[in-house]
C-alpha cells in the first residue's frame, strides 16, 4: 500500500506539471484574440495589405495574405483553446476541480464515496477515455496521412497537429485516473496511517491547510 500511495504522488506531480505548463497557453490565446479583434475593428490588416499593394511592396502584401488573415487568427484561437482544455483535463481531475453533482453523493458515508469514485474510475473513466484514445489516434493519423488542411482557403494547414491533442489529452486523463484510483484503494484497504496520508493529501488538493477535515468527516482520498 505504501508503494501505491508513492506511485499516486508521483503521478499527481507529473500531471500537475503538465497542467501548469499547459496553462501558459492562455497567454498566446489571449494575445491572438486581442489581435484578431483589434485588427478587424480598425481594418488594420486590410489597410496594411492595400498600402503594400499600392506601393509595390509585394512581399509585404503576400506575407499578410499568407499568415495574417482573420481566418487564421480565428482558427488559431480554437486550436489553442482546444489544446489548453485537453492538456488540463487530467490536471483538473487530480485537483478535484471538475464539476460534480453533490445533491445525492454528499449524503453517503465516506467509504461509500470512496467506493463510488473507484467504481467510476474503473467502469467509466477507463473505458471511455480508452475509446476516445483509440478513435482519436486514428482520427489524427488519417489527418496526417491526408495532409489535411483547413476547409477555408485562408485557414491553417497541418490540421493533424490539433487533432493529435485528442489522444494526448486522453492519455493524461487515464494517468490522472490511475492516481485517483490508487488513492482510493489506499483509503479503502490500507493501514490507518496510510489512510490518514491519502486522506490528508486529498484534502490539500482543494482546501487550505487550516480547513483540512478530520479523519472522521473528511472526503475520502480526495475525490470521492
Amino acid at each position: 500500500m505504501g508503494t501505491l500511495i508513492a506511485v499516486s504522488r508521483a503521478v499527481d506531480r507529473f500531471i500537475s506539471t503538465i497542467g501548469k505548463l499547459a496553462s501558459w497557453l492562455l497567454l498566446p490565446l489571449m494575445a491572438v484574440i486581442l489581435l484578431d479583434v483589434i485588427t478587424r475593428k480598425f481594418n488594420l490588416l486590410t489597410d496594411a495589405r492595400d498600402y503594400f499593394a499600392d506601393n509595390g511592396m509585394i512581399a509585404g502584401k503576400d506575407f499578410i495574405e499568407a499568415y495574417l488573415t482573420s481566418t487564421k487568427f480565428q482558427e488559431l484561437e480554437w486550436h489553442l483553446h482546444a489544446a489548453l482544455f485537453l492538456l488540463c483535463l487530467g490536471f483538473g481531475y487530480v485537483k478535484n476541480a471538475h464539476v460534480r453533482i453533490e445533491i445525492i453523493r454528499e449524503r453517503f458515508p465516506i467509504r461509500t464515496k470512496a467506493w463510488l469514485e473507484l467504481i467510476g474510475v474503473v467502469f467509466f473513466i477507463f473505458p471511455y477515455a480508452s475509446l476516445i484514445l483509440y478513435f482519436g489516434s486514428d482520427f489524427a493519423l488519417r489527418s496526417y496521412e491526408l495532409n489535411e488542411v483547413s476547409a477555408a482557403l485562408t485557414g491553417l494547414s497541418h490540421r493533424f497537429i490539433i487533432k493529435a491533442f485528442v489522444p494526448i489529452g486522453m492519455v493524461l486523463v487515464l494517468i490522472a485516473a490511475v492516481a485517483v484510483a490508487l488513492r482510493n484503494i489506499v483509503y479503502l484497504f490500507g493501514s490507518p496511517e496510510l489512510r490518514d496520508q491519502a486522506q490528508k493529501e486529498a484534502g490539500e488538493l482543494h482546501l487550505p491547510e487550516e480547513q483540512l477535515p478530520k479523519i472522521d468527516d473528511a472526503s475520502p482520498a480526495g475525490h470521492a
